[in-house]
This record gives structure tokens, C-alpha cells and sequence, in this order.
């Protein structure tokens, strides 16, 4: 059950981490009155929050 819910934890952080970099970088404009869009500091706060969540997946998944 825990594993499950590690599983499900990272993947939630792996897409809010790859939206945030998209927002920073400007590849995603949504919504439109964001604060994050053309911010260059959230590219890496996303990309962290994404690594995050790739080795919780990864923790998750080792036996």
C-alpha cells in the first residue's frame, strides 16, 4: 500500500514538476495570468520537483 501511494506521489510530482519547467520557460502559457510564464527561476524549481518524483517513483518500484 505504501508503495502504491510513493508510486502515485511521484507521478503527481513528475507532471507538477514538468509544468512548472514548461510554464518557466514559456513552452506552456497557461493560464495566461500566471506569474510562472517567461520566469527562468521556476525552470529549475521544476526540474528539481520532477527529479524528486522520478527517484520516489524509482524508490517505489525497487524490491
Amino acid at each position: 500500500m505504501a508503495r502504491k501511494a510513493l508510486f502515485w506521489f511521484g507521478l503527481l510530482l513528475v507532471i507538477a514538476g514538468l509544468t512548472w519547467a514548461a510554464q518557466g520557460s514559456g513552452y506552456f502559457p497557461y493560464p495566461a495570468s500566471s506569474f510562472m510564464i517567461d520566469q527562468r527561476p521556476w525552470i529549475f524549481r521544476g526540474a528539481m520537483t520532477a527529479l524528486c518524483g522520478a527517484l520516489a517513483i524509482a524508490w517505489s518500484r525497487r524490491r
